[in-house]
């Protein structure tokens, strides 16, 4: 019991920094398109550093949905998981959203044909790029996986983000724009439904193609 609290304070913690980084990005950053990519990026990379060796540092529910299904995660543990990264999204977007100026209205800017393609594309990438470098046996014990994951998220931020979708890849990442109100609760519910529909994609297409496991 101990071992599994210790776990879900560390998805807690890894959740709550990668999302209190997004909404402070999205909301005080700037415009000028680099600095929000940039820094979710590499809070991103730096919590899984931190606690990928405790709890795999998934910080997002679309990521422990595929790690269940490849079987780096026991399937009791997934529930557990996804509450811990619910709440410490929630935490960090309703912290920084009492120090904001929030908008009235929310309105849905993209289409719902490009949040489809823009969330699979890159939430697919993301969780296939997790399970190959930090579940792997062929690259157990790596040093880039961090690197790696905190990159696929810049890249996915700079290919579709604020031009295709918002950029979430990440269920509890939308749940705290959903908070900052820089996404219609619409827009939550497809978003997260797509992210956890690519993590299952990536999770077949690893067990596939990684033959050894």
């Amino acid at each position: 019991m101990k071992e599994n609290l210790r776990k879900y304070l560390v998805e807690f913690i890894g959740t709550f920094f990668l999302v209190f980084t997004v909404a402070s990005a999205v909301l005080f950053g700037g415009d000028n398109g680099v600095i929000a990519p940039l820094s979710i990026g590499f809070a991103l990379m730096i919590m899984v550093y931190a606690g990928g060796h405790i709890s795999g540092g998934h910080y997002n529910p679309a990521v422990s949905f595929a790690a269940a299904i490849r079987g780096a995660l026991a399937w009791g543990q997934l529930i557990p998981y996804w509450i811990s990264q619910v709440i410490g999204a929630a935490c960090a977007a309703l912290l920084v959203a009492h120090y904001a100026v929030l908008p009235e209205t929310v309105g849905c800017p993209f289409s719902w044909v490009q949040v489809v393609i823009g969330e699979f594309l890159f939430t697919f990438a993301l969780c296939y790029v997790v399970l190959q470098v930090a579940t792997s046996k062929k690259t157990e014990g790596n040093s880039y996986y961090g690197l790696a994951i905190g990159s696929t998220v810049l890249v996915g931020a700079f290919a579709v983000g604020g031009i295709f979708c918002l950029g979430a890849f990440n269920p509890a990442v939308a749940v705290g724009l959903g908070l900052i109100k820089s996404a219609c609760w619409a827009g939550v519910g497809i978003i997260s439904a797509v992210n956890l529909i690519a993590g299952f994609c990536a999770a077949l297409v690893y067990k596939f193609v990684d033959t050894e496991e």
